[in-house]
């Protein structure tokens, strides 16, 4: 079965006189999906962004680490394991090549999971390599995906 996804990303950084100088334009644009709220993004500021909107690169990690979550927290549903809480602070490593562009090298999950009992602590681990395999998004990268998960049991 094939999934269609669209999307449409406006430039909003004209500053009146588009791209005449590499100074003279932001690096700003909207991303829409139908039916969802935009979401604001620039380049990252090395590359002259603005700091306090999302790039592409903070939403190719955060697509990795949602995409992670959300198959882990069916296969825990599967397996009896009940999360009481997630938080994943993942990590990306992108290197500039000699030609002024660049690539990821890794990305790092770090899952903090909370679950209810002791006894699902180990079976909670091991579906961290299950979801890895399952995500679409991590089969779709080139570049090594790692997991560093802690799990604990929540105090209810």
């Amino acid at each position: 079965m094939q999934h269609h996804y669209r999307t449409t990303i406006k430039w909003t950084g004209n500053k009146g006189t588009g791209t005449d100088n590499y100074r003279n334009y932001e690096r700003n644009y909207e991303v829409t999906v139908t039916d969802k709220p935009k979401i604001f993004g620039s380049s990252d500021p090395a590359f002259r962004g603005d700091k306090t909107k999302y790039n592409p690169e903070d939403l190719l990690v955060t697509s990795l680490s949602s995409c992670h979550m959300l198959w882990y927290l069916h296969l825990c549903s599967e397996a009896g394991v009940i999360v009481i809480d997630y938080i994943d602070n993942a990590t990306g490593i992108m290197v500039e090549t000699s030609n002024g562009g660049g690539q990821f090298v890794e990305v790092t999950l770090n899952p903090n999971v909370s679950v209810k009992e002791l006894w699902m602590i180990d079976k909670a681990n091991e579906l961290h390599k299950k979801a890895n395999e399952l995500c679409f998004i991590a089969n779709s990268v080139n570049f090594p995906v790692h997991h560093n998960s802690t799990i604990t049991v929540a105090s209810i």
